[in-house]
């Protein structure tokens, strides 16, 4: 196949090919950890914001502003604008899951993962603003936080009409760090009494799920998958597991759960930190993505196939 760079198809100002010889040679890992942070961001941000039309309508008594429907739809768009906006830089992994996956069966290198999978805001301070870690903490889990914090913004004046009305009600105490909460809208948790054995099982299954179709329509020997199909496979799968099984709890994304949770946090304070939950929410879709890479690299994927040239970017290494 005949290579055609795109400065043949669209020429850029001098100035901006500059700067692109100097990022591509010296600053690359800034520019795969800002794509790694704005793939997060997009998918978060598109669902944050379809979560709270949803939640507050049904505080207020706006009837029409959400559904679960919308929120599926709105999660899976998300991810595919992800994708397509990002790929390219970063190989879009967006899910420290996905990235630790790379480690094991794509040779991503160990010290980049931990880079983009970035430390908790909190222990910055500790780690040093010189080390690798702090250096890459506008990765994953930074570019969810700065998403939940924008649509809290965006929805600030109604999501404090909502709370006063769930005050007004006496209802706050129960209901405000629900999935039907303002709460909600950004840290996930599930509903009062669940049985987190239960809640366990519902996401290592999706997350599992998830991981499946993600491996296999990034493989190269998968000729249904191309770069144009891509993106909307894997976020139909999302928005299976949001449309069927969201409700039972399901964070599907260790960095939505960390970035959101922390948001929550930072705007409501510690009694929204989600209890028990919380590990749950924020591990379990590590586990559950590699067994899932064990079982497609071991029972479903074979190298002797013959590669497809349409087929879609792998989720290997960056650069």
């Amino acid at each position: 196949m005949q290579h055609t760079a795109v400065y043949d198809v669209a020429p850029r100002p001098a100035a901006l090919n500059v700067w692109e010889r100097r990022r591509n040679r010296q600053l690359h890992w800034l520019v795969e950890c800002v794509a790694e942070a704005t793939g997060t961001f997009l998918y978060t941000f598109s669902g944050a914001g379809a979560t709270a039309a949803y939640v507050l309508g049904n505080i207020l008594g706006l009837p029409g502003l959400g559904s679960v429907l919308q929120v599926g739809i709105a999660y899976a768009v998300g991810i595919a604008l992800a994708l397509a906006v990002c790929i390219s830089t970063s190989h879009g992994q967006f899910n420290p899951g996905i990235t630790i996956h790379a480690v094991v069966f794509r040779g991503l290198p160990p010290l980049k993962a931990f880079r983009r999978v970035v430390v908790p805001l909190p222990l910055v301070p500790f780690v040093g603003l010189t080390s690798p870690l702090s250096r890459y903490i506008i990765a994953q889990i930074l570019g969810a936080y700065i998403a939940c914090l924008l649509v809290y913004i965006q929805y600030k004046q109604l999501l404090h009409v909502a709370i006063d009305e769930l005050k007004a009600k006496g209802t706050y105490d129960t209901m405000m760090f629900t999935p039907n909460g303002p709460g909600g809208i950004f840290g996930l948790y599930v509903n009062p009494g669940s049985d987190l054995g239960y809640v366990f099982i519902n996401e290592f299954v999706c997350d599992f799920v998830l991981g499946l179709v993600i491996f296999a329509c990034t493989e190269p020997g998968n000729n249904l998958s191309t770069p144009t199909t891509m993106p909307w496979l894997i976020s139909l799968a999302y928005g299976v597991v949001v449309w069927g099984f969201a409700p039972v709890g399901l964070a599907a994304n260790a960095a939505r759960d960390l970035g959101g949770r922390f948001a929550a946090m930072t705007l409501f304070g510690r009694a929204a930190s989600g209890g028990n939950y919380a590990a749950l929410a924020a591990l379990t879709n590590i586990p559950a993505t590699l067994l899932a890479g064990v079982f497609y690299e071991f029972v479903l994927n074979d190298s002797m196939r013959s590669a497809c040239f349409l087929s879609a970017p792998s989720l290997g290494p960056a650069r």
